[in-house]
């Protein structure tokens, strides 16, 4: 999607279609206005159970096109709620699409994002190829044009890839209409692109079927974007894994026909300084079966997306290599299928990690934290002096906090408050759970030193405890986003499918660990 910054008068703006986000202030003066008690009989108080919509935009021209439409009480200004003005009087754009944003009082930049992407998807299906969206007056211009953007981007996405009907419903570009410096204004819409587009390129690899996203395409795809971008980009096959005693990664690996790859990327600019460094790792189990532990039948096509951990560190690696943090960063990720045979690992057999450690295999569906473990050591080795994971981890975080938060555990406080603060930033959801020492106890093995799997109770917190045994010492924050990688439902602002959480956080973390 194009990216246009206009500084032009909103009414003045030629466009197919003109955004503006509609608010509702009732909260806001039931809040401000209620009377103190006894100050005024109840007949005399006011009634502010009805909606005051308003258009979040300072350009009178606008307004005026949407006043009759709003003082008719059709438009309330609820949450992407709809409306269209076709030949809005006074303005030049052939349709005002007004768009709901809420209450006032609770509009962020994070609201505005999925505003943007509901115009965008409002605008799909009547093949309308180009917008012009009016920065709401209620957040600061540059805040509000990277949220614009970012979601306009976001919501333009649609994984109908193999449809052979599909019909192309692209919006190729979108004009944000502001006010203030135009320098500062157009980086902000740039770096939102970035974002954007490295999101959507998770989501790309996400989405595709397990046939064709296997381990080794998966490392060709981080090829291509790496020297596209410049960054060093190391691929490793069976026997760098068995060289470098990753017994975990390798047995979950030796199930399947298909290779493993061990995807190692690599930013390293000019001037950083040697540490910190940066060590993004993801899961990559391109298609999990559960192996011997094989899963029920009923939704097993959806694990294609069990490798959204590992797309995720490469859509984060795409926006670093571009946005350029003083601060190196590694970025792995542990691929391979998991799949029951008679090569496939058992319930009951050991391996042995790259650290060492023994683990005794009580499921093969929890196949996920070995492949990590491995990865968590590998990062330490190459210098990582602080680890961030992400992976489909457990089902267990998606009873804990449904599809809505993404599960956040770490062994270092302060690493913690960064990446919180880059999580706010963002604009995604997340929950830290506990990690206490008393989970360790559920993954004691009699005849190993660690099992992988402590049961069904406390299920997320015993996984993340298996992984905090690799990453020992160092500052590490681990991500379960098993219930969030996978839109259930569409919504009015992103496509059901692949979602790209997580990469926003990351990038966002990056670029101030680099500060």
């Amino acid at each position: 999607m194009k990216t246009i910054l206009s500084l032009s008068p909103a009414a003045q703006v030629e466009t197919e279609c003109l955004v503006a986000v509609v608010l509702d202030r009732a909260e806001n003066d039931r809040a401000d206005n209620t009377p103190a008690k006894n100050d005024r009989s109840k007949t005399d108080r006011p009634k502010n159970d009805k909606a005051e919509a308003f258009v979040s935009s300072s350009d009178k021209t606008v307004q005026q096109a949407a006043a009759d439409l709003i003082s008719s009480g059709d438009v309330a200004g609820k949450n992407f709620e709809v409306s269209w003005l076709h030949k809005p009087a006074g303005l030049n754009a052939k349709r005002l699409l007004l768009v709901g944003g809420g209450k006032a009082r609770n509009f962020s930049p994070s609201e505005l994002r999925k505003v943007a992407g509901a115009a965008v998807r409002a605008l799909k299906p009547r093949n309308l190829r180009s917008l012009a969206f009016v920065v709401p007056d209620q957040i600061a211009a540059e805040d509000a044009i990277k949220a614009i953007v970012e979601g306009a981007i976001v919501g333009n996405f649609d994984p109908d890839t193999y449809k052979s009907d599909r019909k192309d419903q692209t919006v190729d570009s979108i004009t944000v209409v502001a006010s203030g410096n135009q320098s500062s204004l157009q980086r902000a819409m740039e770096e939102a692109r970035i974002v954007a587009e490295s999101q959507n390129f998770t989501r790309e690899l996400v989405n595709e079927p397990s046939n064709r996203m296997t381990p080794t395409i998966l490392a060709k795809r981080a090829q291509e974007m790496s020297k596209e971008f410049g960054l060093k980009c190391e691929v490793y096959g069976a026997d760098k894994i068995k060289e470098l005693k990753m017994g975990a990664f390798w047995g979950v690996a030796q199930g399947s026909d298909e290779p493993p790859a061990l995807i190692v990327m690599r930013y390293e600019p000019a001037g950083a300084p040697e540490k910190p460094v940066l060590g993004l790792v993801g899961k990559g189990i391109t298609f999990d079966t559960g192996g011997i532990s094989i899963k029920p039948a009923d939704g097993m096509e959806k694990m294609k997306y069990d490798m959204a951990g590992g797309a995720t560190m490469i859509g984060a690696m795409r926006a670093i290599a571009q946005l350029k943090p003083k601060v190196k960063v590694i970025g792995i990720v542990c691929a391979t299928e998991n799949m029951p045979s008679g090569k496939a690992q058992k319930p009951g057999d050991i391996q042995i990690a790259m650290s060492g450690k023994t683990i005794e295999i009580i499921n093969t569906d929890a196949e996920g934290r070995l492949v990590l473990a491995d990865g968590l050591c590998y990062a330490r080795q190459l210098g990582c002096t602080h680890l961030i994971d992400a992976a489909t981890l457990t089902g267990a975080v998606v009873v804990a906090l449904g599809y809505t938060n993404a599960g956040i555990f770490s062994n270092d406080d302060n690493l913690y408050q960064k990446f919180a603060k880059a999580l706010n930033e963002a604009g995604e959801k997340m929950w830290r759970l506990p990690l206490d020492d008393e989970y360790k106890e559920q993954i004691k093995s009699n005849i190993a030193d660690i099992m992988n799997t402590g049961g069904r109770w406390g299920g997320a917190s015993t996984a993340a405890m298996f992984l905090k045994e690799f990453a020992e010492d160092t500052p590490w924050i681990h991500l379960d986003i098993a219930g969030t990688a996978w839109m259930e439902d569409n919504k009015p602002w992103i496509a059901k499918g692949p979602s790209g959480i997580a990469v926003r956080s990351l990038i966002e973390f990056a670029r101030e660990f680099g500060n």
